[in-house]
């Protein structure tokens, strides 16, 4: 079976935003080459809301896109997620930003999957810790693949400076 390779992103702003992430950290644990520093970040999307601990992964295994998709699933439901109003507060968001088989970037329209994930290029909370833990990280856009340091550089300077680190998880640091 072909490897995959795939980024991840995590959030929490509901309960106990620390444990919530450490559930992914440990589901994920098998699979995981590294794992950013929490961040803390003003919400996206303009709800009014508490901030957001955010993480960001870098899982590889023998699985296919959607069976990330549906381990990300499995995360926010067993953390109670319920999607009531978009971009609104929950206690667990995991989202699939890329996926990639012996280095070929898996680009997917299906409603249910869109690969790359097409507002990736826009979140500094995704894109800060994913340099943290790869400098050489890219992301396929519409315009091409992209380095992520030339994307965290032409994201606005204040929601750069709104991405801070807070807190590496118990027990995980970079790996």
């Amino acid at each position: 079976m072909i490897r995959s390779r795939a980024v991840l992103s995590a959030g929490s702003n509901v309960g106990d935003r620390l444990d919530h992430l450490t559930t992914v950290v440990e589901r994920l644990a098998d699979d995981l080459v590294a794992t950013s520093a929490v961040y803390s970040t003003p919400p996206w999307g303009g709800v009014e809301q508490d901030d957001f601990y955010n993480i960001t992964l870098i899982v590889e295994g023998a699985k296919r896109p959607d069976d990330w998709l549906e381990i990300c699933h499995e995360l926010e439901q067993s953390a109670d997620r319920t999607r009531e109003i978009r971009w609104g507060p929950r206690t667990l968001d995991v989202d699939v930003i890329s996926v990639s088989y012996d280095g070929e970037v898996v680009r997917s329209d299906d409603p249910d999957l869109l690969l790359p994930h097409p507002r990736a290029v826009e979140r500094a909370f995704v894109l800060v810790p994913w340099l943290a833990i790869d400098p050489e990280a890219a992301l396929w856009t519409p315009e091409g693949v992209r380095p992520v340091a030339d994307l965290v550089e032409h994201l606005d300077a204040d929601e750069r400076a709104g991405v801070r680190p807070v807190a590496d998880l118990p027990g995980v640091g970079p790996r």
